[in-house]
């Protein structure tokens, strides 16, 4: 891929805080999509007494496309980046450093180049990674919401407090999935249909409590692989679906999106309390009587799983699908207090 020499040297300068004249570069894709890509940039930069510095920076490159009820998405973390929010961070969780932010309104296409985080992601993260995950989000929504810092007012682009609500209905409206788990047909144990077709049968009620709970900015992809733990901090990557949501939303992703099944009840067991407990410090949560992260779960992710399964060949994939609806089974019998 081609880039800008000038580019490069400009965002190496912000990162080292010095002068910069020359730098080599090798590329290699971290992920990538049919509407986006990452890169990490490596080489090394001179400076003009002659120190060489080796780096590491990541561009990402992401091109217009439009998400389901969200058409500006595409361009959110780009709008996030050039405001104001990056002061509302704290030292023990943040997102990566911008060094520089570019739009190409001809092309649709956004530029951004990133500090390199080196630490652990996914599922290598361990049940106190979750745990401080999840008590350091519930801090930093805490915070917010208390202070209502004037940058949250200045923000256009964030998707709204209905959007978990709105992907609920539309899955639910999708014969597909709706029929399937209603069909002679369908292979998952009759618990688990029915747990789904439960909380059909109460969405209407479950949502008009959900919309009680504390208005919040939510990351709305709140995911082991978007979570990175460095240095004993939480750093949050991908910000393109956040916006308003409900107090505990984003704990739903963390516990149940392509999760750690074998902990999967664990950690919800454990994250609830430190999410509520880190929301406290700042706001007071005692007139709440439920948290609602299982519902959420399931409004979130019920048909989501369903509609992976009828979409896979792949029967171990199957079979984890099946595993982590039984999961969210269980958690029904194994409460956690928040």
């Amino acid at each position: 891929m081609n880039i800008n020499p000038q580019t490069l040297l400009h965002a190496l300068k912000k990162q080292f805080k010095k002068g910069i004249i020359s730098a080599d570069c090798q590329t290699k894709p971290l992920q990538g999509g049919t509407v986006g890509n990452v890169y990490l940039v490596t080489g090394i930069a001179e400076t003009a007494d002659g120190e060489k510095l080796p780096y590491r920076i990541v561009l990402k490159i992401q091109k217009k496309w439009e998400r389901f009820n969200d058409p500006d998405s595409w361009r959110r973390e780009y709008d996030l980046y050039v405001s104001d929010l990056g002061a509302t961070f704290s030292d023990a969780l943040r997102w990566p450093e911008c060094y520089h932010a570019e739009m190409n309104t001809v092309e649709d296409e956004f530029q951004l180049w990133l500090e390199y985080i080196d630490g652990v992601t996914g599922l290598d993260l361990t049940g106190d990674m979750y745990e401080q995950a999840a008590l350091e989000l519930g801090r930093y929504q805490g915070k917010l919401y208390a202070l209502q810092p004037a940058v949250l007012q200045s923000l256009t682009n964030l998707s709204h407090a209905d959007l978990m609500k709105n992907t609920y209905l539309h899955y639910r409206s999708w014969p597909v999935v709706y029929d399937y788990i209603r069909s002679e047909d369908c292979e998952f144990p009759q618990y688990v249909r029915q747990m789904l077709i439960d909380i059909d049968e109460h969405a209407d009620e479950i949502l008009a409590r959900i919309e009680k709970l504390p208005l919040v900015l939510c990351h709305r992809d709140f995911w082991v692989t978007n979570l990175i733990y460095a240095e004993g901090k939480i750093v949050l990557i991908d910000w393109d679906t956040s916006g308003w949501g409900y107090l505990g939303e984003d704990l739903a992703s963390l516990i149940a999106d392509e999760a750690d099944i074998d902990h999967m009840v664990e950690y919800y067991q454990r994250c609830v309390p430190a999410y509520y407990k880190g929301f406290s410090e700042y706001a007071d949560v005692s007139p709440i009587a439920d948290h609602y992260v299982y519902e959420l779960i399931l409004l979130v992710f019920g048909y989501r799983l369903i509609e992976g399964y009828l979409h896979t060949e792949d029967d171990d994939e199957k079979t984890k699908l099946v595993h982590t609806l039984q999961k969210i089974y269980e958690m029904k019998s194994s409460p956690a207090q928040g």
